[in-house]
């Protein structure tokens, strides 16, 4: 059994849904996240990254840390200054899936573009 994903971004919420990647609307750091994620939408990614993100989430998902997610191809790499203690695994282009770890769980999973 995968352990919970936190996402700051409902549409990686959505992609992370039609995967089977289990959460409660009390996971959500905004009001409203919930329902977006429980509406499967893709709003708010580009739709050509919907299929790498579900298959990068899905892994996430079972990873119980993040060495885990460095899968040839997906440019694994830590993150410094304000971000030091995440990582990020390329989407494509300049976007990035980050994320970071507490104990076997991933949290503050984030879907964003760098420059």
């Amino acid at each position: 059994m995968g352990h919970p994903v936190t996402c700051w971004s409902p549409a990686l919420c959505a992609v992370a849904l039609q995967r089977t990647i289990l959460m409660h609307n009390s996971e959500f750091p905004t009001q409203g996240h919930g329902e977006v994620f429980s509406h499967r939408s893709k709003a708010g990614i580009l739709p050509r990254h919907a299929a790498k993100l579900s298959e990068q989430l899905t892994v996430l998902n079972i990873a119980t840390r993040p060495e885990q997610m460095n899968v040839p191809g997906w440019q694994w790499h830590p993150l410094t200054a304000d971000l030091a203690g995440h990582w990020a695994d390329s989407v494509n282009g300049s976007w990035r899936l980050t994320f970071a770890f507490e104990g076997e769980d991933a949290i503050l999973v984030d879907y964003q573009d760098y420059y």
